[in-house]
């Protein structure tokens, strides 16, 4: 789930009003295994308004092994489709930071969407080869590293799996996941810790990697706790002691790959050849700016609002503070800026207020919610253009108001 703590018994009874069932995951105070599925999961309105992401039990892993605090700043260097950036950015919550970067730019997209569908403002994205990035050494105390992988942990879902990655055509993937771990190490803290993990099987991505950062890059394991509700199995390999290998048929999930490394308190950092200048060079809007019915502006996180090609972006304040000048990342879309104000999107659920009679409409059931998805408006009094769309007092998103109708539009 992807709320305040407060809200999930609303966003579970959004689900089961739904027909949808489900039971609590051992693992994880924020994760559910669904047991009633009566139409596509991905069709349901949690889905739709950013309440849930549907990944496989394994994929949930990561994140929990990194085990961010609150208001802690964590790296994805491999983000797409944004899964475990966007459960990061669940842990760290609204006063921490997550900034995933993902190589490929067809899949950066699709980055951008999720983070902007879970409402993460305080996400940021980038598009930078992993094994390079243009940023500051021993940045970052957090990293997620899920790199491209062989992917046979996946072969219930992907037959060909198998036949695609065999023999000498793994030797490019172990050479790529190999300069990514040496990159993390770069930006690396002394004293921070980095998630490997993969979704394959195979030794040579596994254990042979981990022993590799060992020698090479002089990265400590840090022994992962395993997870209640998994088996695993022991690490193939000796000195791989405390990482995690999901045995896939005793636990229901994808077969799995998780190791947690330390860098040591006294390795030092590395004198970078480049002088690295922070600071914004964007017009800056004022938050009262975005002061309209159905949303409140304090709720944002602590940051700045920049006007980019008619579009307002919320740049969050750790990215202003350490991002260099000349790296280019983007912040998150709040919605379209013309003469000065700003129109937020519809989606913006984060930055609706507490529902109180008068500010939105409050829907009991979810078929009235799900006709006006499909079109249909409502009969409103109001002189205000825009009104909050709350479930039981659960923000959902914002309804435009034409005359006297109510209706969803994203336009």
């Amino acid at each position: 789930m992807v709320c305040k703590p407060d809200q999930r018994p609303l966003v579970e009874d959004l689900l089961r009003a739904q027909g949808y069932d489900f039971e609590p995951e051992p693992f994880s105070e924020w994760c559910r295994r669904l047991t009633v599925e009566p139409r596509p999961l991905g069709s349901s309105l949690a889905a739709f308004f950013g309440l849930i992401y549907i990944q496989d039990r394994s994929s949930m892993l990561p994140p929990l092994a990194l085990n961010p605090v609150p208001g802690s700043a964590v790296l994805d260097m491999c983000a797409s489709p944004g899964s475990k950036t966007g459960f990061l950015g669940q842990l760290v919550g609204p006063d921490g930071f997550v900034m995933g970067n993902e190589p490929n730019h067809a899949r950066l997209a699709t980055l951008r969407q999720n983070l902007f569908t879970l409402n993460l403002l305080h996400s940021a994205t980038c598009s930078y080869g992993g094994e390079a990035l243009p940023l500051p050494s021993g940045m970052w105390q957090q990293i997620q590293l899920d790199p491209p992988c062989s992917g046979w942990g996946t072969v219930e879902r992907h037959p060909d799996v198998l036949k695609l990655w065999q023999g000498d055509k793994v030797k490019p993937l172990v050479g790529i996941q190999r300069k990514l771990l040496e990159e993390a190490e770069r930006l690396l803290m002394p004293g921070g810790r980095v998630v490997f993990s993969t979704c394959t099987t195979n030794v040579q991505e596994n254990e042979e990697q981990v022993l590799w950062a060992k020698e090479m890059l002089g990265l400590e394991v840090d022994p992962i706790t395993p997870f209640a509700g998994f088996t695993f199995e022991a690490p193939y390999l000796a000195g791989c002691e405390g990482t995690l290998r999901v045995d896939s048929e005793a636990s229901g999930a994808q077969g799995f790959y998780i190791a947690a490394f330390r860098k040591p308190a006294t390795a030092p950092v590395r004198d970078d050849e480049q002088v690295y200048e922070t600071g914004l060079a964007a017009d800056i809007l004022p938050r009262h700016h975005l002061t309209m019915s159905g949303v409140d502006p304090d709720l944002l996180p602590e940051g700045e609002i920049a006007v980019v090609n008619e579009q307002a972006i919320f740049l969050q304040q750790f990215a202003l503070d350490h991002f260099p000048r000349q790296f280019r990342w983007r912040g998150f879309s709040l919605g379209k800026a013309a003469a000065g104000e700003v129109r937020p999107s519809p989606r913006l659920r984060t930055l609706m207020p507490d529902y109180a009679e008068g500010n939105g409409i409050n829907m009991d059931e979810p078929a009235p919610i799900q006709a006006l998805l499909t079109g249909q408006s409502l009969t409103v009094d109001t002189t205000e253009k825009e009104l909050g769309l709350y479930f039981r007092g659960l923000p959902l998103g914002r309804l435009r108001v034409k005359g006297k109708r109510a209706l969803w539009s994203e336009k």
